[in-house]
């Protein structure tokens, strides 16, 4: 099974969790659905936006965060990064993560949208709020990640979607 269907299928066994719709995710750089500033793309510098979340479900032992295109057939991993304390609510620009994985662009940590000219791609954030910390080194990958991320071990997902055009 391809890794961006597990990812899929994690975030789809949560769709009904009432802990999981208290877990949000924002950005101060766009609203939900709107275009991801230049900045923060290919076009751009080519840094993460800044993230804020709200508080994750009780008994969080970590944060995973994940960042993909969701236009592309399979869909197309911009970002992994997990080993994020329950405490933090929110990241920085160009935030710097010990434990960020190989994205499809094949090197380690955030990779902004960089869409074909004139096509329009959707993008979401996904930040999982873990019960136990995964055991995954940093420079792992998409599936290895994936296959860490077992519904049992995820409490909540928050998502923030936004789009970009070049």
């Amino acid at each position: 099974m391809h890794v961006k269907v597990l990812l899929l299928a994690a975030a789809l066994a949560l769709a009904g969790a009432s802990s999981a719709s208290a877990f949000r995710l924002t950005s101060p750089a766009f609203r939900p659905g709107g275009a991801i500033p230049k900045r923060f793309t290919c076009d751009g510098a080519d840094v993460s936006p800044p993230l804020r979340w709200t508080a994750p479900p009780r008994r969080t032992r970590s944060l995973a965060i994940v960042f993909v295109d969701t236009s592309t057939k399979p869909s197309y991993m911009h970002w992994l990064a997990w080993g994020i304390a329950p405490s933090v609510r929110g990241l920085v620009p160009a935030a710097r993560l010990k434990l960020q994985g190989r994205n499809d662009f094949g090197r380690p940590g955030y990779g902004g949208p960089c869409p074909p000219s004139g096509t329009k791609h959707r993008y979401v954030f996904r930040v999982y709020a873990l019960r136990k910390p995964l055991k995954l080194a940093a420079g792992a990958s998409a599936r290895d990640l994936a296959k860490a991320l077992k519904p049992g071990n995820i409490l909540g997902q928050a998502n923030l979607a936004g789009t970009y055009l070049r």
